[in-house]
């Protein structure tokens, strides 16, 4: 394998996951970076690092063109995705193919088909795999929803056709509000994914959420290494998993297994992929999805089964038959706790600036992955996931005990985490004892107060500062005086500055960074607390800006423009 180079297009810590499992195999790594991504671990940690020439993510991370250029510059032979970005695009699996390199993921059509949710459907129910009722085609208009709404009853989840991870998915409660959350997921969808197909179909309430890691080799062999269970989410986005899934029945275990086989022999899928489910209170089990590539909590399945699934991807991808030919029998128990920068305290909203400390904790069944350290940027730009913090014991009783003693000695400051949110976590009889937990959990039942978190903190200027030069893929460190760039620090200092201005109550404030893609109510207009009256989009999330007080709103940023958390964007008197 000595002459395989990797290139990998994507960033943080899956990267750097890949960079070690490529050590491991003696294969040559190949990062790209994003400007703000300069000085980042998975820059430093491969062997060559590209720059992108960008800030956003289209410029970036999601540019076809420029990602497949630096792959022929490098004479990278491969090219793995990690999750996210492009990894679930089969325009890009086909470019990679078409520029004659090896596609560390399932063949397009694959990934087209099973990425293409109401195909996806189509395909489970051919193979008797469990379904709720849905549409059958992507719907015209709000009408249709509404429509199915009043056939089926609610609750009712709104789907993009072509998404994932929370993004163009919006469940309906009440009938009045399903044309207004329809135009919500289509736009989106088209935000995130450029296409704004949506369906529709039943909502089970309080499901938990569970799925099936499958692998399969390009002889046709499929194995499905086991599940987890993934029910603590926020904004249909996950927080803890753990594997395997706990409480689970025999037979529900059963029928998930043959059905995720069922459902990827179909479609002829190769590679790692994820058949997700939901399962009700009452123990039906519906199909969900299928995700056609790695996902964030691979690793726990990894802890349990004691198998590299980024190694066996690509030996997948390089012809290799796969390492196992059976569901194994899992060791001990996983639980993964996602490390995201955003404040639990005012709804998990994301936080950015700098780590001025970053200290994992260490020990018996801690694990931890990352793709930051002390002094690491957390960029605006992309998603709030720092690291990952998987813990694991001979039994899950075990494995929490070890989790409440790592998340003990887990030290973050310079930006909000999750941290305080997965303490209290494991103090709550619904999800050490009971297992009560489901996907609106914490919307609903979590009723612990949380302290709000400092956003930031002020950047303290150093006698060096250290900046980095590009030569055909090689960065190079050059330690320059800190006076040189005393405009660029006042000018990385603003949110800190803002932050420290003095407001009035009657000053509405943005709650994260982002763009105010449009008001919901005109200037002058009377609102009540608790109204949504504007939509604030980042990380191509739509998140409503909820008033602060009731009175007569004064609309100060107008729609378009893009905030600083904590800037003056209406006052209410």
């Amino acid at each position: 394998m000595n002459n395989e180079k990797l290139l990998i297009a994507n960033r943080g810590e899956i990267a750097v996951r890949i960079i070690n499992a490529c050590r491991d195999m003696g294969i040559s790594s190949v990062a790209i970076y994003a400007d703000d991504d300069i000085g980042s671990m998975h820059v430093e940690l491969a062997d060559e690092a590209w720059s992108l020439a960008g800030v956003t993510a289209p410029e970036t991370y999601l540019n076809i063109p420029a990602i497949i250029e630096i792959a022929k510059k490098s004479k990278a032979t491969m090219i793995h995705p990690g999750y996210g970005f492009l990894s679930e695009r089969a325009e890009f699996a086909q470019a990679v193919i078409d520029a004659g390199l090896k596609w560390v993921g399932p063949s397009p059509s694959a990934i087209e088909c099973l990425g293409d949710k109401i195909a996806a459907r189509k395909i489970a129910a051919s193979v008797g795999a469990p379904l709720v009722q849905g549409t059958q085609e992507p719907l015209k208009n709000a009408d249709e929803a509404i429509k199915f709404a009043e056939q089926y009853g609610l609750p009712i989840a709104i789907k993009a056709a072509f998404g994932g991870g929370g993004r163009g998915l919006k469940v309906v409660w009440k009938l009045e509000e399903v044309r207004e959350l329809y135009d919500s997921a289509v736009r989106e969808a088209l935000a995130a994914f450029g296409r704004g197909e949506c369906f529709v179909e039943q909502y089970l309430d309080q499901p938990r959420h569970v799925e099936a890691q499958v692998i399969a080799d390009q002889d046709g062999h499929v194995v499905v290494l086991g599940t987890r269970d993934c029910s603590l989410q926020r904004r249909n986005q996950k927080l803890v998993e753990e594997s395997p899934a706990p409480f689970i029945a025999e037979h529900i275990y059963q029928e998930i297994l043959t059905s995720a086989k069922n459902i990827c022999s179909a479609a002829n899928y190769v590679g790692a992929g994820t058949v997700e489910y939901l399962l009700s209170k009452d123990g039906k089990l519906s199909f969900l999805e299928v995700n056609t590539r790695l996902q964030v909590e691979h690793p726990i399945t990894e802890e349990t089964t004691k198998l590299d699934l980024v190694v066996e991807q690509i030996r997948i991808a390089l012809g290799y038959p796969l390492s196992v030919q059976e569901t194994p029998k899992a060791e001990g128990h996983a639980i993964e706790f996602r490390i995201n920068a955003e404040d639990p305290s005012r709804g998990f909203i994301p936080a950015f600036g700098t780590l001025s400390l970053f200290e994992a904790p260490t020990g018996n069944g801690v694990r931890i992955d990352t793709g930051v350290r002390t002094g690491s940027l957390v960029s605006s730009h992309f998603d709030s996931l720092m690291a990952k913090l998987i813990v694991t014991g001979p039994t899950r009783e075990i494995a929490i005990a070890r989790a409440r003693r790592a998340l003990t000695q887990f030290k973050i400051e310079g930006v909000a985490s999750v941290l305080d949110f997965h303490r209290a976590i494991l103090t709550e009889p619904d999800f050490i004892d009971e297992f009560k937990v489901h996907t609106r959990w914490i919307e609903n039942d979590f009723k612990q107060e949380l302290k709000p978190k400092q956003r930031s903190i002020p950047n303290h200027q150093a006698p060096m500062v250290l900046s980095y030069i590009e030569i055909d893929g090689k960065l190079h460190r050059l330690g320059l005086p800190a006076g040189m760039f005393a405009q660029n620090q006042q000018m990385t200092s603003s949110t800190e500055a803002i932050s420290e201005t003095d407001f009035h109550p009657e000053d509405l404030l943005a709650p994260m960074n982002g763009v105010i893609t449009h008001w919901t109510v005109n200037n002058q207009e009377e609102v009540k607390e608790g109204d949504a009256i504007a939509i604030m989009e980042v990380m191509k999330m739509e998140v409503p800006v909820l008033a602060h007080r009731s009175g007569v709103i004064q609309i100060v940023v107008k729609q378009n423009e893009n905030c600083l958390v904590d800037q003056m964007i209406a006052k209410i008197n």
